[in-house]
């Protein structure tokens, strides 16, 4: 589909000097898709916020032995 948007002189300059004048749309799609898949990022960290309780966990009462423990019975574990 094409679009028509409006980028300052400069941003086109910057643009055409790190991928070159016929790479524009290219790039710009890249650009809006990563951007795209940030915010869904976002969105679904944001949607996750409170989904886990505060308390009530093994490792409320010492997390650092909880971590050991934990590791210590990982036999797929190294050293």
């Amino acid at each position: 589909m094409r679009l028509h948007i409006t980028l300052s002189d400069d941003l086109v300059r910057e643009l055409d000097r790190r991928v070159g004048p016929r790479r524009r749309s290219g790039f710009i799609a890249g650009a809006v898709r990563q951007a795209l898949d940030d915010e869904r990022r976002w969105e679904a960290i944001e949607a996750a916020l409170g989904a886990i309780n505060d308390e009530g966990h093994d490792w409320d009462a010492n997390p650092a032995a909880w971590v050991h423990e934990s590791r210590q019975r990982d036999g797929g574990r190294v050293g």
